[in-house]
């Protein structure tokens, strides 16, 4: 059967906390299949609340979602075994040595003990971790917990890989070895929505992208086209980087007041 065009959409979406807080604002979004999907905004503008509704973490008001074409239902969990998460804060045993969490990962997704085998050391040994595999997570730093998470969202070859802040804390040398997993496997037509504060990785690592704002969708364009686009439809002003166009579109300068000693 043909996938769809979207491998995911988000239709009016509406959620409002307990505490009054209204996280989002009749969202639309449309994540095409086969894509590196950049997600941005400012703090608390709405993304991990999407991405916590997707992954059943967190209930909609209102709105429909469509994953693979077709209603998303939490009470089903076929679907879980198409997608995989690293969220915000990445959650694992830390007890277990990576190896063992892996492999336990993997046989929760129904992968055979030979499987698991097999794909567990091809993880460990293309993240750089063989070394440290039979070592506890909790003695890892930052960058090798963040490898381990990632390891684990793509054990079961998931169709859609959804990422929270993927390179946030991690050396640029582990940074760039997940880059470089994200678009191998984009290439091999997994779908990969990621959020990210580093602009200038999502405008070099993402072929399409949205900016959220208030829990509302302000913009969303293939990268390629973003600075044409922007120039000729809403400001009449040429960008020079993603970074430039977003502060433009979400920054409120009427508010900003500057240093009094500056």
């Amino acid at each position: 059967m043909q996938q769809p065009l979207n491998i995911l959409e988000f239709r009016g979406i509406h959620k409002q906390y307990d505490s009054g807080t209204k996280a989002l604002d009749g969202l639309d979004l449309s994540v095409p299949g086969g894509s590196i999907f950049g997600f941005i905004g400012l703090n608390g503008a709405g993304k991990t609340t999407t991405i916590r509704i997707l992954a059943g973490l967190c209930s909609k008001d209102e709105g429909e979602v469509l994953l693979f074409g077709k209603p998303l239902d939490h009470h089903e969990t076929g679907h879980k075994r198409d997608l995989g998460f690293v969220l915000d804060e990445p959650l694992y045993f830390g007890w277990m040595a990576a190896r063992e969490y892996l492999h336990f990962v993997g046989r929760m997704y129904d992968l055979s003990d030979a499987q698991c085998e097999i794909r567990v050391g091809e993880l460990l040994e293309f993240f750089e971790l063989t070394i440290k595999g039979d070592a506890p997570i909790d003695t890892f730093s930052t960058g090798m917990k963040k490898k381990v998470s990632l390891a684990a969202a793509i054990i079961h070859n998931p169709k859609l890989v959804v990422l929270d802040e993927p390179l946030e804390g991690i050396d640029a040398v582990a940074a760039s070895s997940i880059k470089e997993t994200l678009v191998l496997m984009a290439n091999k037509g997994t779908t990969i929505l990621i959020t990210s504060h580093v602009l200038d990785t999502v405008e070099k690592l993402c072929s399409d992208v949205a900016i959220i704002h208030s829990g509302k969708i302000l913009l969303q364009s293939k990268t390629s086209e973003i600075r044409t686009k922007l120039k000729s439809t809403l400001t009449n002003q040429a960008f020079t980087s993603l970074e430039e166009l977003f502060v433009e579109m979400v920054s409120d300068k009427d508010r900003k007041k500057s240093l009094s000693w500056l």
